[in-house]
């Protein structure tokens, strides 16, 4: 009887840790997603409405979902102290949530290329700024959502399998 509920915990531990794994797969394109959308948000907010950044990062910290609402919120207290330049407060802002996110490297390295622009330019050159970065950003999500239909499944099925392989090694 206790081999039998040891070897039902094994295979759960080994399936629940199968599906973290996929959930963080699945997870990237998404917020590659509202990424996307903060950053036309921005864009709105700067050719349109003249919004400082501070006040516009503060109106994307209640409109995104977290982690990203964190980064702006971060982001928009950090401009607001006013001892930081828009480049250090954004990309401190970036290392803050990045643990938290499922986005890689590559994406990392979009914003912060991105960071380097924003508040340096008039809003044309910063417009164009901004195009570009999201450009950046659809790219990768297509690549995420490639991935995602690619390994999603099979980690899971990995993670139930690997339990039965240690349940059958352990009998």
């Amino acid at each position: 009887m206790m081999k039998m509920i040891g070897a039902v915990l094994i295979v759960a531990a080994t399936t629940w840790i199968g599906f973290q794994f996929a959930k963080k797969v699945s997870e990237r394109p998404r917020q590659l997603r509202l990424l996307k959308t903060a950053l036309q948000s921005l864009e709105a907010e700067i050719m349109y409405g003249h919004t400082p950044l501070s006040e516009a990062a503060e109106r994307l910290a209640k409109q995104m979902p977290k982690p990203l609402s964190w980064m702006f919120q971060s982001f928009q207290t950090r401009l607001q102290r006013g001892d930081k330049t828009v480049r250090e407060a954004w990309n401190e802002s970036l290392q803050d949530i990045w643990k938290l996110t499922a986005l890689k490297q590559t994406e990392q390295e979009i914003l912060q290329q991105f960071g380097e622009t924003l508040g340096q330019h008039d809003r044309d050159s910063q417009q164009k700024h901004i195009r570009l970065c999201i450009t950046h950003l659809e790219r990768e999500e297509g690549e995420a959502k490639d991935a995602q239909l690619r390994y999603e499944k099979m980690m899971k099925s990995l993670g139930f399998l690997t339990g039965l392989l240690i349940v059958i090694l352990l009998v």
